[in-house]
């Protein structure tokens, strides 16, 4: 454990092709060790900071690890900006579970995580137990993706972390309308650093907007059938209601392909809920009771009318 008193201890794997890459290992305490590790996937600008709240909520109970995707946080940047792929991504995550040796494991993945999630499974169905989907499937909208391209990669700083919630507010106001100030400055707190000179930087490699400019090579497969890797486990897919990139529609025909999964639709947030919303805790709870007990996703008249309540929607053939 780090000396400083922090939760998580820093460790690092290596890629194929020679990358130190980094995650935040929070551990689970001993009676809980049989339990399979929960592996946090960040979306294309965030890092292992993005599920700081969550896994320190679920340390303990749960070994929790945050990974930095290549070119985040404090993993190296690559060298070919090509390689900032979902592809790539799950080679480097494929090295991860080696190096860990990790047969069995709950995901939760936000935006491109939620791709590598599917990715991870489809390669080798059943070992993903579990699986958290934040505002993510198969199938992206194209004026989501657009709005994204338009910010990524453009490289701004500023003089004071003020000054940059100020210019997340602006810039995604629309996404998230009931942030406050403290929100956007704990956003820019989880999506930036302290850079040359003391300005604040995005904290990320610039070139990963690279692959990502071209329009449809986001994923780079089909990901509909990759979604049948998921087939056997619990499966929460997490909705902001103001997506621009997840529609609704494309929920609903993936909770028809998974016998275990649940819908959770966030009210007034876009692109992606902070998986720290009272009523997402509450549905990852549930989720991972599933995940400990083996059970499935049916659930009593008590527990329905709870879910009801909450928004979190099982399938039709489960009521």
């Amino acid at each position: 454990m780090a000396s400083d008193n922090r939760s998580y201890s820093d460790g690092f794997w290596w890629s194929n092709d020679g990358l130190r890459l980094h995650f935040r290992d929070y551990p689970a305490a001993p009676e809980h060790a049989d339990r399979p590790p929960i592996i946090c996937i960040p979306g294309l600008t965030r890092n292992a900071r993005d599920f700081e709240k969550v896994a320190e909520r679920l340390a303990g109970q749960w070994r929790v690890i945050c990974v930095d995707l290549r070119g985040r946080g404090d993993s190296a940047y690559a060298k070919d900006p090509m390689s900032y792929v979902p592809l790539t991504y799950v080679q480097d995550m494929e090295a991860l579970l080696r190096e860990q040796a990790i047969d069995r494991f709950v995901a939760f993945g936000t935006s491109l995580g939620g791709l590598i999630t599917m990715l991870l499974a489809s390669t080798r169905p059943g070992r993903v137990v579990g699986a958290l989907l934040n505002d993510v499937g198969p199938q992206l909208e194209p004026e989501g993706l657009a709005r994204i391209r338009d910010y990524v990669g453009q490289g701004r700083s500023f003089p004071t972390w003020m000054h940059a919630a100020r210019a997340l507010s602006e810039a995604q106001g629309a996404v998230f309308p009931g942030h406050g100030v403290s929100e956007w400055l704990d956003l820019a707190k989880k999506t930036m650093k302290i850079g040359p000179g003391g300005r604040i930087v995005y904290d990320y490699d610039m070139k990963i907007a690279e692959p990502f400019a071209v329009p449809g090579g986001e994923a780079g497969v089909d990901l509909w059938p990759a979604l049948g890797g998921l087939a056997t486990a619990q499966v929460l897919i997490v909705r902001g209601a103001l997506s621009d990139v997840f529609a609704e529609a494309t929920a609903e025909r993936m909770l028809a392909m998974l016998p275990h999964g649940a819908l959770l639709t966030v009210a007034n947030k876009g692109h992606a809920p902070s998986l720290e919303e009272p009523e997402v805790a509450q549905a990852i709870d549930r989720m991972l009771a599933q995940v400990d007990t083996g059970g499935d996703c049916g659930v009593g008249t008590a527990a329905l009318a709870e879910l009801v309540r909450r928004r979190l929607r099982p399938r039709p053939e489960q009521l």
